[in-house]
């Protein structure tokens, strides 16, 4: 179990993309409640199933790089080691080889971090 109310939340919608841009929505909008929850209601990373870390890695990445791009603390938790692929994940499923290298190294530390890759135009908001 995630053990965080809105990660959970966000964990059991149906479709991982629409989660994820529910996620974002809530970083780009600064949200408060959210962010506080984040150092409030740390989920235990030794309780969770493989499904549960695996989307917490994707998700980690995504908050750790909001969080910095809005000058916020970024909680250790989201930093574990256990918040990392051991092979890369990238999250598009239609990029080349070449785009694929693109990605490893132009992403930034949160991303690379974890060994998780997004296209940043992707997760963009206007």
């Amino acid at each position: 179990m995630i053990g965080n109310k809105y990660l959970q939340a966000l964990f059991n919608y149906s479709d991982e993309d629409t989660s994820i841009n529910q996620l974002i929505e809530i970083l780009k909008s600064k949200d408060i409640e959210f962010i506080n929850s984040l150092k409030s209601e740390v989920p235990d990373l030794s309780q969770c199933s493989l499904k549960e870390l695996d989307y917490l890695t994707k998700v980690s990445a995504i908050i750790d790089y909001y969080l910095q791009m809005l000058e916020l603390d970024v909680p250790n938790w989201l930093r574990s080691e256990k918040l990392s692929f051991k092979a890369p994940y990238y999250h598009s499923k239609r990029i080349s080889d070449f785009e694929k290298l693109k990605l490893i190294y132009s992403s930034p530390a949160p991303f690379r971090l974890r060994n998780v890759y997004f296209d940043l135009e992707g997760i963009k908001r206007v």
